[in-house]
């Protein structure tokens, strides 16, 4: 165990691998007391993440905004061509609605709240999966949506990831797709440019189920909202927040991807058990309490939800209590 200093102080902290017999494994960094208890959080979940839809280079011709919605059932839509990376032209155009979803991108995910503020035309469906509807079979149930693709044929037959993985495909097929894109219930949580936890369960919106993007939003599909509640709030908790920051390497952008189920376990959920169940209405509540602003009520419920987390991973009040000097710590010294 080594001691973790700065230019500026040094911090209470130790560092040491996580296999102990293993120099070589990934390393932790934390308070001596939190590392003993974070050792009690490792190990894989039971539950999978997956990296949101991956356009393949082409958000401006995926990512769309409503314009109008039409009285013969069709939706008029402008791609969203502002900030793109890759130039294309703006187009509006009616498309058939069954291929409209809502969309997360940017800063749509906070802590306890996800809001869609876009919308992607997916020519993907639950039985196809990774393989996107055939062109003959678009162009025939979809035909409109089929020549809004095909307006940007070209542009999308030029990605790097549809020449690498795709080719031979429809020229519209997306990456990071598959059955559990679809799934009614998302536990999802910003990952690009965070420095903390910041998850939230989201529904269907308008009855289809919610998108998130691959450059920011892992996800955790589920069937159940109790169960999403349960997932949401046991990684909002202080210890898996903790557990999290110890394995995450400082100046790094990219903070708590879909791997991190891979080193950092949550149980699966049980209805049976009174602290899962509770675990799932604190998060119901802090949802509630985020979205009205309700500051204080929201700092109560976030401390049930660390006496709560201590008891599903078994950790002594004394264990929770260095968890939170660790994580003060690192606040404090602006991490």
């Amino acid at each position: 165990m080594e001691e973790v200093t700065s230019s500026s102080h040094t911090l209470n902290f130790a560092a040491e691998p996580v296999d102990p017999d293993d120099p070589t494994s990934p390393w932790l960094t934390a308070r001596k007391g939190a590392l003993r208890a974070v050792h009690k959080l490792l190990g894989k979940s039971d539950y999978t993440a997956h990296a949101g839809v991956y356009t393949g280079g082409a958000n401006a011709v995926y990512w769309v905004e409503i314009v109008a919605k039409r009285p013969d059932g069709l939706v008029v839509v402008r791609n969203i061509t502002e900030g793109a990376k890759r130039k294309v032209p703006e187009v509006t155009a009616p498309i058939e609605p069954d291929l409209l979803y809502p969309l997360l991108r940017g800063r749509d995910v906070q802590r306890w709240g996800a809001e869609p503020s876009a919308h992607i035309v997916v020519p993907h469906t639950k039985d196809t999966g990774w393989q996107a509807i055939g062109e003959k079979e678009l162009q025939a149930q979809y035909p409109l949506s089929f020549a809004y693709f095909n307006r940007f044929k070209e542009v999308l037959l030029s990605r790097v990831a549809y020449n690498l993985l795709r080719q031979g495909h429809p020229f519209y097929i997306l990456k990071d797709i598959s059955a559990y894109t679809f799934t009614p219930w998302k536990v999802v949580w910003l990952g690009f440019g965070a420095r903390t936890m910041k998850v939230a369960v989201v529904g269907r919106v308008d009855g289809k189920p919610v998108m998130s993007n691959q450059a920011m939003h892992p996800f955790i599909p589920l069937e159940h909202e109790d169960e999403a509640h349960y997932v949401c709030a046991s990684m909002n908790s202080a210890p898996f927040e903790c557990a999290v920051r110890a394995h995450t390497q400082e100046g790094g952008k990219s903070f708590a991807q879909s791997n991190i189920l891979d080193h950092v376990y949550i149980p699966k959920y049980d209805p049976a058990d009174p602290v899962h169940r509770a675990l799932a209405e604190a998060s119901k509540e802090a949802h509630e309490a985020a979205a009205q602003g309700d500051e204080p009520r929201l700092r109560e419920i976030e401390k049930q939800v660390d006496t709560l987390a201590a008891k599903l991973w078994n950790l002594s009040d004394k264990e929770l209590a260095e968890i939170h000097r660790s994580l003060a710590e690192l606040e404090a010294r602006g991490k």
